[in-house]
């Protein structure tokens, strides 16, 4: 297990030191991160990280919390569940922090969740969008959409957007991952309900190679669009095999998409592709810009959604911290649950009676291997168009 402590120089930015308990240090508030800061989707973890640690610098800069800088100690659960809850129960009981800031994927929140429940530590997911993590207790939160919203969000685009209008949709999901299936779920339902048609459901696992056979017989069945709930480095080589096989349609997924990889795997492959995220760089907002600003300042490379839920959940935190009648799990957790129309990076953000998100999505277009701010969708079902900066 790795024991990471923030981000250092260095080619990955990432150095192996030794954690101190937060009882041998009275002047500082230690919390916790786990992700995937290695193995097929560690970007996920790294970006997630570092939006952290802006957070963190930003708080500490301005003295911190109750006079108490925080310190973050960040593992490495190398996209495997049982990693992921050996690191928070490393985290929980011989690090003693006070909140657990992870997963992304939320098979590995679903890990980890029954021991921050079970010890009484806060736990915030940053970007899992499964109902499920929340379910497990009064102690999980998320600060992003979960899948139910995120699933109405891509059917309601793929029957309305200009560019679909889709009445046939394909599905293409990875049915070993609880994120994967559960936004199949959603999208599906939807769909259906508002008047589409599935005509073709194939099935693949992560790491597979070759998808030729369920993308032929997807293209057997002349869907109008194909929606891909998986992660983007299956996304990247489906998208090249589908070009190779001639498929033209438009492809449609969620916010597992998001990785500069992406790009970097499909190139053009992807283009008149879509998928719903949490934000757009392209937002003209100050909040984003600047956080942009300083994001790219450390990193020189514009943040992914990632960075941006992992820093607004580490603000989420501070705020609770900030105001909770002490330091303790229950009163940093009723805390949280109060959050109403928090200005974040990734939108206007209030936590509900589930512990979850109601926030905005956004839907973004690639173009050559960048992505490309479309519209927003509101909780309520609104949209917006593109805006200009």
């Amino acid at each position: 297990m790795l024991v990471l402590s923030g981000l250092l120089a260095g080619l990955m930015g990432w150095a192996t030191l030794g954690c101190q308990s937060q009882s041998a240090a009275t002047d500082e508030i230690v919390i916790g991160h786990f992700g995937s800061i290695t193995g097929s989707e560690a970007t996920f973890g790294i970006s997630t990280d570092r939006g952290i640690q802006l957070a963190i610098e930003e708080i500490n800069a301005a003295g911190g919390i109750q006079g108490k800088k925080i310190r973050l100690i960040t593992y490495d659960d190398k996209g495997d569940a049982r990693e992921a809850g050996s690191a928070v129960t490393r985290l929980v009981t011989r690090d003693r922090v006070t909140a657990v800031l992870g997963e992304v994927a939320s098979g590995l929140s679903l890990a980890a969740a029954p021991i921050c429940q079970e010890y009484g530590v806060p736990m915030i997911s940053p970007s899992s969008t499964n109902p499920k993590v929340t379910k497990v207790g009064d102690m999980i939160f998320r600060v992003c959409f979960i899948d139910p919203f995120q699933g109405s969000v891509c059917a309601k685009f793929a029957r309305e957007h200009e560019g679909i209008k889709a009445s046939k949709a394909a599905i293409l999901c990875d049915q070993a991952a609880p994120y994967s299936v559960g936004l199949q779920e959603e999208f599906e339902k939807a769909f259906i309900a508002s008047g589409g048609t599935i005509v073709s459901k194939q099935a693949y696992q992560a790491g597979d190679q070759d998808f030729s056979a369920q993308l032929t017989s997807i293209r057997s069945s002349e869907p109008d669009v194909i929606f891909i709930p998986g992660y983007y480095t299956d996304v990247g080589n489906i998208a090249l095999q589908a070009k190779k096989l001639g498929i033209t349609v438009p492809m449609l997924g969620g916010d597992g998409w998001d990785s500069v990889k992406l790009g970097q795997i499909a190139g053009d492959a992807l283009n008149g592709s879509y998928y719903s995220n949490h934000y757009s760089p392209e937002d003209p907002n100050p909040r984003v810009q600047d956080f942009i600003k300083l994001y790219q300042g450390k990193h020189q490379e514009i943040p992914d959604g990632l960075a941006a839920l992992g820093y607004d959940a580490a603000k989420i935190l501070f705020q609770a911290m900030k105001t909770a009648k002490s330091l303790g799990g229950a009163d940093i957790a009723a805390e949280l649950a109060k959050t109403k129309d928090f200005a974040g990076v990734t939108g206007v953000i209030s936590i509900d009676g589930d512990r979850n998100a109601i926030k905005p999505a956004v839907i973004l277009e690639m173009k050559d291997g960048t992505p490309k701010f479309v519209t927003t969708i509101a909780p309520s079902g609104g949209d917006t168009p593109a805006a200009k900066p």
